[in-house]
């Protein structure tokens, strides 16, 4: 998926399942994919577990919604933030959603808003369920991210091995994931555009990010798997473009 800044993005932030640590890294990627006209965060916060949050609001100007948790085992922060989507859902100044939470509860708030024809990006941890996931246009794990932190504190001083981020390993399921779309869109000669290949893996599969697997872009993660795909990299007519083409190799 690329970027379109002139895309107006609500920012919902579920503050009772996602960490703060690293919210500004958060707010860098959502700013790749549209401009956050609206950024507000949800929990009680007169529970000490939120307290993280409150300097990050004021360094990044998100509006808190206080939500008291009237019942014990009910997550009423939850509520809170389903309702305030749908009425900026009804508003209709706002070209699509950033749900940043590790919770299946907002399943239904994703496919309800996907249905009402918005770009919805789901935020979590890695060990948010499947059905959100996939309910989400894109979705991008928090561990990324902070994986990208990591690599450039590196360049700044030096890191122990605990620091190094992990990646996903390149697994069968991936690989037939791959192939699959390339012969989807394939032209006759079973040449495949890599913007369109790109396009495609990301709706088969709204959590595929190449940062997952340890490199930056789609091209370079082709690249190295040289064994089963071929790369051609043809002149646009425009100086220092390149179409990318990525082929099966036989």
């Amino acid at each position: 998926m690329n970027g379109n800044n002139d895309l107006n993005l609500a920012v919902l932030i579920d503050a009772d399942n996602i960490p703060y640590s690293n919210i500004k890294g958060m707010l860098d990627e959502i700013a790749k994919l549209g401009t956050p006209s609206i950024k507000r965060i949800y929990g009680d916060w007169t529970k000490p577990t939120v307290a993280g949050w409150k300097p990050a609001l004021l360094q990044h100007a998100i509006t808190p919604i206080q939500q008291y948790s009237y019942t014990t085992g009910k997550n009423a922060t939850d509520s809170a933030m389903i309702i305030d989507a749908m009425d900026i859902l009804h508003d209709g100044k706002v070209d699509g959603f950033c749900l940043v939470s590790s919770d299946s509860d907002f399943t239904r708030l994703a496919t309800r808003l996907r249905e009402s024809r918005m770009l919805v990006i789901g935020i979590g941890e890695k060990k948010t369920p499947n059905p959100f996931i996939v309910a989400c246009d894109k979705f991008i794990y928090i561990e990324i991210i902070s994986g990208k932190k990591i690599r450039e504190k590196k360049k700044e001083a030096a890191t122990t091995p605990s620091e190094t981020p992990k990646y996903d390993k390149i697994d069968k399921q991936f690989l037939n994931l791959l192939k699959n779309s390339i012969e989807d869109i394939a032209d006759d000669d079973g040449w495949a555009f890599l913007a369109e290949l790109g396009s495609l893996i990301n709706k088969k599969k709204p959590d595929f990010d190449p940062r997952n697997y340890g490199f930056n872009k789609l091209t370079p993660l082709l690249k190295s798997m040289q064994q089963e795909f071929e790369i051609d990299e043809r002149d646009s007519g425009k100086r220092n473009i390149k179409h990318i083409f990525v082929k099966i190799r036989e």
